[in-house]
């Protein structure tokens, strides 16, 4: 008995233990902070923005101090306050529902305790537990990117700095690797102006395959909405390098003495209608600040940079006296020998730089070249106090008209005010404006208008001044004294009118700019590309695999098919009793889908006689159509030649033959085939009428095997003096419609041989279409062709 009890007793002390240490450790780790939003506004936590905001309300009104006299109601107001402030924002609740994060100055991801988590969040081990550095720091929060985020705000502010972007994701020990590298790098260019981004893989899915990263850690260059990856060794110098080259090779341009290119760079602002920025330092490269600010304001200000430490500047130097211990920047507008604006620091700033540039954005007269630089300059009235006006002056571009625009810069300078904006458009460049404004005066002189906008819409108060402007001291003293007036007397603006939107002067570039932007967008599309196969995966790789095979399948499908589709020339050819080789075809329709170009240069017409009228007309072969012309001795050789150049664009195709009919010698053969394909033709009776009737340069396009015919009839192209109302028909009416002529009609005869076929080319395009009416006939004519031989013609085209 005592040995069983003494073996229950050492079975049941290790499970009592057991109990007894996780019980005291489920205290222990109980969190110390037992803070719930949830719990606090009294909702769950699947409850609705409205729910949490009509909770917050009611609990703000019953616990404000200034209502409620409890001693703990400022303590319980302040809760409330704080809960609500957490669960309104979406991420803000979205963290403390993952970690329990309750600000933003706690860590992504780090909850109020450590250790276990409560079972209803998901059984696991915090990282701090092994003690690994966590691959997202608590400063990352503020460069983490959203995919809207990036659509809206990134992608677009990418026009004016490059953005380095870091993919990342939980769990990833090779982002902890690079971990330190890549917050040397942020602390080195964000300072310069580098936009810093990061996409965590697993919570941003969508953002990540918009970028192509596919795998983590990946380092992305963004610049001008294009995106580069990085693939070298992640090293603080190579990062900084890879940043470097994102950027456009012609923003600063090297300005040196002995290379003669110092004065054309400054004289450059009247073409390019933008100032020019020298910077001066002593080193040899471009400093990567100074590419930044240039590429960030490169529409409005050429930047150069002179270095130094070479030897030909020091003249440059002792002109403009730039201290060589301190870089130096020297602003220039219209006028090249002296600067505007100078600015000189050891530690050269990022904050600096773009003050500087942004306060001599513009020249001191800028030419109005688009209607983005219009609406910069000249922007739309919005508030009394703001009142912006434009003092315009519409000039020439000729050596004459230099005098009057150099007094308009010099008036500008000296009179230069927050409230005007001195401009000045080419009449030639900018024609709908300066018709709006000024449409009753020749523009044969310079011309000064005063311009407030009012509206969006180019709705302008305007007022001109008079006798125009030619830089004498009296239109100086008479635009001062209207620019006076009107900023005492805002009405004194008394016209009013619509503008145009202007032109963009910007887009007339030669062809060979032209030709090098476009030379320049392939070279990077092919780095592009090279870049994607030499490192990309085989997921990456797919899309473009995919295109470049698509692409050789097409051309090599096509060129097979051509060639197994073309007849062979080497291949004998049966000789036939009758023109050409043909296949069959079962619609006249088709006919334009068989068709070849013409083989030979010359068309060959075969007489039809009656060794040839059954092969070629009663016993032709299905599908094929013998175009015959009726013709006389008189006009046999104007016709041929005039048939044989209508229808020599035809002579390629393999079911159609051409052949003539000789009216005199076969005169009974006509009217049989008409009378029989209408039954409303007269009797034998008036068979010496139907002689009378000139047939000559009527076509017909018979198929022997359906019985049917197609009738082309001459276009009268002349007046009939024995015809009254000939003046009345139209010149170009074809007579296709394949009825026949009436008895007696005289209308042929008066028309020029060597006209009746001018409309023959159409209506073989018709026929060829299948669109012309058809007349059939019970049988053809019976064979009373005398016998002749069977003469063949060929007509050189």
């Amino acid at each position: 008995m005592t040995d069983r009890g003494t073996g229950w007793i050492a079975l049941t002390c290790p499970v009592t233990l057991a109990i007894f240490l996780l019980i005291i450790t489920s205290h222990v780790v109980q969190p110390t902070n037992e803070f719930d939003p949830y719990k606090v506004l009294g909702v769950s936590r699947r409850a609705s923005h409205v729910e949490i905001k009509r909770a917050y309300k009611n609990l703000a009104r019953e616990w404000h101090p200034d209502k409620n006299k409890d001693p703990s109601a400022a303590d319980t107001f302040i809760k409330i306050s704080k809960s609500y402030e957490i669960l309104s924002n979406e991420e803000r609740r979205s963290n403390f529902d993952r970690y329990g994060q309750m600000d933003e100055n706690q860590p992504f991801g780090q909850s109020q305790h450590h250790g276990f988590r409560h079972f209803d969040n998901s059984f696991y081990f915090d990282e701090s537990f092994f003690h690994f550095p966590r691959s997202r720091d608590f400063a990352d929060s503020k460069y983490m990117l959203h995919h809207a985020q990036f659509n809206n705000d990134i992608l677009p502010d990418s026009y004016k700095r490059p953005y380095l972007i870091k993919v990342t994701s939980e769990w990833c020990f090779a982002c902890i690797h690079i971990e330190p590298v890549w917050k040397e790098t942020v602390l080195e260019l964000e300072p310069l102006g580098v936009g810093i981004g990061i996409v965590d893989v697993g919570s941003e899915r969508r953002l990540a395959n918009q970028l192509g990263a596919y795998r983590a850690p990946s380092i992305i260059g963004l610049v001008n909405g294009r995106m580069t990856f990085f693939h070298q060794h992640v090293v603080r110098e190579h990062l900084r390098q890879f940043v470097e080259d994102l950027l456009p090779h012609n923003l600063v341009e090297r300005v040196t003495i002995n290379d003669n290119n110092y004065q054309a760079f400054l004289d450059r602002w009247h073409v390019e209608n933008k100032p020019s920025l020298l910077l001066f330092d002593q080193v040899p490269v471009v400093p990567l600040l100074y590419k930044l600010t240039a590429f960030a304001f490169r529409h409005y200000i050429r930047f150069g940079y002179v270095d130094q430490g070479a030897t030909p500047n020091t003249k440059l130097l002792r002109q403009f006296n730039i201290n060589t211990y301190a870089p130096t920047m020297l602003l220039f507008k219209e006028d090249t020998e002296k600067p505007v604006d100078i600015i000189q620091a050891r530690g050269m700033k990022k904050q600096l730089m773009d003050e500087f540039v942004t306060n001599n954005k513009f020249l001191q007269v800028p030419r109005l070249v688009n209607q983005q630089l219009f609406d910069e300059l000249c922007p739309v009235k919005q508030f009394h106090r703001r009142r912006k006006y434009c003092v315009l002056l519409i000039t020439g571009e000729d050596e004459a008209f230099l005098p009057g625009n150099k007094a308009f810069v010099d008036f500008a300078t000296v009179n230069k005010k927050d409230i005007l904006r001195f401009t000045y458009v080419y009449q030639r460049q900018q024609q709908p404006l300066c018709q709006a404004l000024l449409p009753n005066q020749a523009a044969a002189f310079p011309q000064v208008v005063i311009l407030e906008r009012r509206s969006q819409a180019g709705r302008v108060l305007f007022r001109s001044v008079s006798s125009g402007w030619n830089g004498s001291q009296e239109d100086k003293y008479r635009l001062h004294e209207q620019l006076e007036l009107l900023q005492k007397d805002p009405t004194y603006l008394s016209s009013d009118t619509t503008l145009p939107e202007l032109n963009n002067e910007m887009k007339a570039v030669s062809f060979f700019l032209f030709f090098c932007l476009w030379m320049n967008a392939a070279y990077d599309y092919i780095l592009q590309i090279y870049d994607g196969l030499l490192y990309s995966n085989w997921r990456e790789m797919m899309p473009i695999l995919s295109l470049i095979f698509s692409a050789l399948f097409i051309l090599f499908g096509t060129v097979i098919i051509q060639a197994f589709s073309e007849p062979s020339e080497s291949k004998p050819q049966k000789p036939k009793p009758h023109l050409g080789c043909c296949s069959p075809v079962n619609s006249p329709l088709l006919l334009l889908f068989r068709s070849r170009p013409p083989r030979k240069d010359f068309v060959e017409v075969t007489e039809l006689t009656d060794v040839t009228y059954t092969s070629n007309l009663v016993k032709l072969r299905p599908g094929h159509i013998n175009v015959v012309l009726v013709l006389t001795n008189a006009s046999k050789n104007a016709l041929l030649r005039k048939f044989a150049k209508e229808v020599f664009s035809f002579s390629g195709t393999q079911t159609l033959h051409f052949s003539f009919l000789n009216a005199d010698k076969h005169h009974h053969w006509m009217p049989s085939l008409l009378r029989s394909a209408c039954p409303a033709w007269p009797s034998e009776s008036h068979s010496d009428d139907e002689e009378s009737l000139d047939y000559t340069g009527h076509v017909l396009a018979l198929n022997g095997h359906k019985k049917y015919f197609c009738l082309f009839r001459p276009v009268f192209t002349g007046d009939d003096p024995n015809d009254s109302s000939s003046h009345s028909r139209s010149r170009s009416h074809s007579r296709e419609d394949g009825a026949v002529p009436k008895r007696g009609s005289s209308r042929a005869t008066s028309i020029e041989v060597h006209h009746k076929l001018d409309r023959l080319g159409l209506w073989m395009e018709r026929l060829m279409e299948g669109t012309l009416p058809r007349l059939y006939v019970s049988s053809w004519p019976t064979n009373n062709i005398c016998c002749t031989l069977k003469p063949k013609y060929s007509f050189l085209v």
